[in-house]
């Protein structure tokens, strides 16, 4: 009798342990992807700053401006949870974001601008924190994800409605091209 209640006790204290590490890789998991959402929403803040200090230089580059700020607009629509979504929204705004720094190349007075120099050092430590961002986010997904799909927490995971999260990756190959800007 009392051998069945000591592995009653130690099977419950297993499923208990499972259970802990599944939410603990699941609340790093979220934590890491509020760390990536600050670090968009600090690009997002800084792009209307960078066009209009760009837009005095090269006013006839106007379809460029519109298409960041559109592109900008998209990124901030998709929902929370969507990471795929949201990875290929800023993919976009990233390349748009390419073509607004290589016009730097073609103004010469733009390029020698404090104001443009300090927004694109900004811009570059933002992209700089967003890839950190990035990989610590993998990093959390691909724990949960091990965690979610071994056994035996594959059995609790399942039960308890832990699932899989998304890596955030850009997975069209043209967002990962250096942008063209022609003249």
């Amino acid at each position: 009798m009392y051998i069945l209640i000591g592995i009653i006790v130690l099977v419950a204290l297993y499923v208990i342990m499972i259970y802990n590490g599944l939410v603990k890789s699941r609340q790093m998991a979220e934590e890491a992807w509020s760390g990536i959402d600050v670090q968009l929403k600090r690009r997002a803040d800084l792009i209307p700053n960078l066009i209009e200090t760009v837009k005095g230089y090269a006013a006839h580059e106007k379809g460029t401006f519109e298409e960041v700020v559109k592109l900008r607009n998209q990124a901030q629509a998709v929902p929370a949870g969507d990471v795929a979504g949201r990875a290929q929204a800023e993919g976009l705004l990233g390349q748009a974001l390419g073509k607004i720094m290589a016009l730097a190349e073609a103004y010469p007075d733009l390029k020698a601008n404090q104001n443009f120099s300090e927004l694109q050092g900004s811009l570059e430590t933002i992209e700089s924190e967003i890839q950190m961002s990035r990989r610590y986010y993998n990093g959390a997904a691909r724990d949960l994800n091990v965690r979610v799909e071994s056994f035996p927490n594959n059995l609790i995971a399942g039960q308890f409605g832990f699932s899989k999260r998304e890596y955030f990756e850009i997975e069209n190959a043209a967002d990962r091209a250096v942008p063209t800007v022609k003249f």
